[in-house]
C-alpha cells in the first residue's frame, strides 16, 4: 500500500491477477461424476431397448451380501459359505465374469439376462450384467455398491428398468 501523505488514505497498488490452475475444477468434476454414477457403461448402438418391471436390490463385497466367510476360525482366507462351491476359496471383489466389482456391476439370472446386458436403473444409472447370485431369479437384478451401508440404504425396489440386450 502506498501512502500519499501524512493525512491521506492508503491506496492499494495495482496487482496483476494471477492465473489459476484448472486442476481443482477438473478434480471436482471427476469426483462429482463418480458420485452421480458415471460408470462408463453405455447402451450398445443399434439395439432397441425394452422397459421391464423388476425387483432391484443392492449388494456389496461383504460376506453377508456375497455368501462367503473366513476359513480357520474366521481368520483365514475367504471361502464360499454355501452351495456347490462351499469351502472353496472365494476371490472377494471379482465377478463371475472375472471383472472387478465397481459401480455399474449387476448380478442377474443368466437365463433371463445374459452377461453383457445393459440396464438403466432410475436413481442408480447404467449397469451391466457381469455377475450372478443364488437368490437372483427372473426379473430381479442386484446392483453393486461400495459399502454394506449404501446397499442397505438402496434396499429393495420395484422399478421400471430400461434394458438393452447383450449384442
Amino acid at each position: 500500500m502506498k501512502r500519499l501523505g501524512p493525512f491521506a488514505h492508503p491506496v492499494a497498488s495495482p496487482v496483476a491477477p494471477q492465473e489459476r490452475s484448472p486442476f481443482p475444477v477438473l478434480l471436482a468434476l471427476a469426483a462429482l461424476s463418480l458420485l452421480l454414477g458415471c460408470s462408463g457403461i453405455r447402451p450398445p448402438k443399434g439395439v432397441d431397448p425394452t422397459r421391464v418391471r423388476m425387483t432391484v436390490t443392492g449388494y456389496c463385497d461383504c460376506g453377508d451380501c456375497c455368501g462367503w466367510e473366513r476359513a480357520w476360525l474366521r481368520l483365514g482366507a475367504p471361502v464360499y459359505s454355501a452351495g456347490p462351491n462351499k469351502g472353496k476359496r472365494k476371490e472377494v471383489g471379482v465377478t463371475a465374469t472375472g471383472s472387478k466389482t465397481r459401480r455399474g456391476t449387476a448380478a442377474v439370472d443368466r437365463r433371463r439376462f445374459p452377461y453383457g446386458t445393459v440396464f438403466h436403473v432410475p436413481g442408480y444409472g447404467y449397469a451391466r450384467a457381469e455377475d450372478t447370485g443364488g437368490a437372483i431369479k427372473g426379473n430381479h437384478i442386484d446392483l453393486w455398491f461400495p459399502s454394506h451401508e449404501a446397499a442397505l440404504r438402496w434396499g429393495r425396489r420395484t422399478l421400471s428398468v430400461t434394458v438393452w440386450p447383450a449384442p
